[in-house]
């Protein structure tokens, strides 16, 4: 494998922090060479400081798109954490349908409106739109628009794809969830055309514009700003703070707090899980949406 010098290292870093937001330490060494290094050495760069200046140079930005998909993680699974899909059942759900009951009494669905940031290949949202089908009764008397962003291209290929392996479904798939919800293809499970239709993927990048994404009843910001510097998780939760509905919730995992990094946002605790809301939010139960 092609190592690499603690210069290149900085200069990495520097570049992935610039691109995507992540501050991966320069002292991580062998961070940068068992993600980085299979790729430098099948494109035939000579030395990573190669590999960063065709970077810089490729105006289409392909090789950008190729160093990110390496470098992040994407690690999820199904249902994770099953506190924080207890609290969408008993506690977010019957709020949200509560305060938007104005809807129905003018004939309307209820919106509602779901973000799982940093989505990865997909597990966690899809375990949203399985919750919300199996608690809803009427589907149609809802508005939902389930929406998965990241950063990666390639885990976000998978996500819209829809296909899971073996391994995939039994971290944290519920029997039950996989009787209705997976058809069997070979070595690979499929996510169904009903709870795949209810989800929406997007390429995105924390540290740009949040403007015409529209406001969230719960955003999953789950285990996302651990890759971060705190700069840029003040500009980021101040950014998430601004798109929440005023009685909106926001979940971070279950080892992160906002404390000292946002002031816009308030902690809650609801079934032994904390929860975030806008501070000095008004509950309108009539609220008129576009």
């Amino acid at each position: 494998m092609l190592k690499i010098r603690p210069s290149e290292c900085e200069l990495l870093a520097d570049y992935i922090r610039e691109i995507s937001g992540m501050d991966i330490l320069p002292s991580k060494t062998y961070l940068f060479e068992t993600r980085l290094g299979k790729m430098a050495d099948t494109l035939g760069f000579p030395s990573y400081t190669a590999l960063y200046e065709q970077a810089r140079a490729d105006k289409t930005h392909a090789l950008a798109q190729q160093i990110i998909d390496a470098i992040t993680t994407n690690e999820t699974l199904f249902f994770r954490d099953e506190k924080a899909f207890d609290l969408l059942k008993y506690k977010i759900l019957p709020d949200v349908i509560d305060h938007r009951a104005g809807y129905l009494k003018k004939g309307r669905p209820i919106p509602i409106r779901i973000w799982s940031a940093a989505c990865a290949t997909g597990q966690e949202i899809y375990s949203v739109a399985m919750v919300l089908k199996d608690l809803l009764p009427c589907m149609n008397a809802y508005r939902i628009y389930l929406l998965g962003t990241d950063i990666s291209a390639k885990a976000l290929a998978k996500a819209s794809a829809g296909y899971f392996s073996s391994f995939e479904i039994t971290r944290g798939l519920p029997v039950d969830k996989l009787d209705r919800y997976f058809t069997p293809l070979e070595n690979q499970w499929k996510i169904n055309d009903e709870i795949r239709a209810m989800v929406s993927f997007r390429k995105m990048n924390l540290f740009h514009s949040f403007a015409g994404m529209g406001k969230f009843d719960l955003i999953l910001m789950r285990n996302v700003a651990i890759y971060f510097n705190m700069e840029m998780r003040k500009r980021l939760f101040e950014k998430t703070a601004a798109v929440l509905e005023p009685d909106g919730y926001l979940l971070l995992g279950a080892s992160e707090s906002l404390t000292g990094i946002c002031t816009d946002l308030e902690p809650g605790r609801h079934l032994k899980t904390i929860f975030y809301q806008p501070k000095s939010r008004t509950i309108n139960n009539q609220p008129e949406r576009t």
